[in-house]
């Protein structure tokens, strides 16, 4: 005899129990993630939009004003100035666009390749601890044992992305991008791979939450890996495509390179796929190198046992990450593109041999601390 589906269903609910609350409250950060990750990605560029236009001796954007806001005395008109509400004005653009395909494309993979480029950004920040607990609860996503190898997993999927873009779009142009691109972020994921190792070394475990808690009271191993760190950083460089190491773009050269045939929101989520992979690697590097939501003073090195601790502990995360986007940004309007030879040279003859380096060192000097 079948009960009828609701009775099922009442009798079935009291049974979930601690998994129902931890699904409910795996819901609540996932949401919670996201939309911090989309609304650092909108506000990104238009830090990105103000340093260019302070370095340039320009004013930037300062000129939308919502109806409303806009006309409240002296703060209406101080945020139309800041462009506070430029990336709406930007993110409406986008969806109102017309969305254009051309005829000589391969219409599948031009329409697949955004999403390829754009979805992996959003993996990669599962395994990140963006704080410690929040009453009780930890504050990551998913507190992997292996988190790095995760990591380092879903970033080498975003190149497949950038490639595939260059592919669909039967064109010259946007396919050396993607050939570009492809050579460029293989020979830096093996630099920043090896990089990393070391760090493991001193720490024996992959677990990011562990890496956080070994570099408590100040013992952050940006001061025992200083190469490691240089290495890492300048591998991000090349693995968001940024200047100096924007090859796959290269507008002075390749037009736009792998994104040059598209428009409307699909050519936005190529920019919001760059922009949130220089958070996420903003945010390995902080909890790689410099302690993740720890601080050496204040009591910040311990988790916490109050919300508004967890809450501080969630705030310096951020500040940290967010201090990396600006040196993300400031670094591209202050250097020039390197030229494919060189980027090439500094990947595989000057960092691969570092590395291998500091990865012997750093083995022999364990060694000879552990006899």
């Amino acid at each position: 005899m079948h009960l009828p589906p609701l009775i099922s269903l009442a009798a079935w609910l009291p049974d979930l129990g601690h998994d129902g609350n931890f699904a409910l409250l795996s819901l609540i950060k996932i949401v919670g993630v996201v939309a911090v990750l989309l609304t650092m990605v909108a506000y990104a560029v238009l830090v990105e939009r103000k340093v260019s236009a302070f370095i340039q001796d320009r004013v930037g954007p300062n000129r939308v004003a919502l109806p409303l806001i806009g006309n409240i005395p002296v703060l209406g008109p101080f945020l139309t100035r800041l462009g506070i509400w430029q990336p709406i004005a930007d993110g409406v653009k986008s969806f109102l666009k017309e969305d254009f395909t051309p005829n000589h494309v391969r219409k599948i993979y031009f329409w697949l390749a955004p999403a390829v480029t754009m979805i992996p950004a959003f993996l990669t920040v599962a395994v990140i601890p963006f704080g410690s607990n929040l009453n009780g609860e930890k504050m990551v996503l998913a507190d992997l044992d292996v988190g790095i190898l995760y990591t380092f997993g879903i970033v080498s999927l975003g190149v497949y992305g950038i490639v595939l873009a260059g592919y669909a779009a039967n064109s010259k142009y946007p396919f050396l991008g993607g050939i570009r691109s492809s050579a460029q972020m293989i020979s830096y994921e093996i630099a920043m791979g090896l990089s990393v190792i070391p760090v493991f070394m001193l720490v024996g475990n992959l677990n990011l939450s562990s890496v956080i808690s070994y570099q408590a009271d100040g013992n952050w191993i940006v001061f025992r890996q200083p190469i490691a760190f240089l290495v890492f950083l300048v591998a991000a460089f090349a693995e968001t495509n940024r200047l100096p190491f924007d090859m796959p773009e290269s507008e002075t050269e390749l037009v736009g390179g792998y994104n040059t045939e598209y428009s409307s929101m699909k050519f936005a989520l190529f920019f919001m796929g760059e922009y949130a992979n220089m958070i996420t690697s903003s945010a390995m590097m902080v909890t790689l190198f410099w302690g993740g939501w720890t601080l050496p003073f204040g009591g910040f090195s311990e988790p916490a046992t109050t919300l508004a601790g967890g809450l501080a502990h969630i705030g310096i995360f951020l500040g940290k990450v967010i201090v990396f986007m600006v040196f993300f940004i400031w670094v591209r309007w202050m250097l020039p593109r390197f030229r494919y030879d060189q980027l090439m040279d500094l990947g595989w003859r000057r960092f691969l041999p570092l590395t291998l380096a500091n990865l012997f060192v750093t083995a022999v000097i364990m060694w000879l601390q552990a006899h």
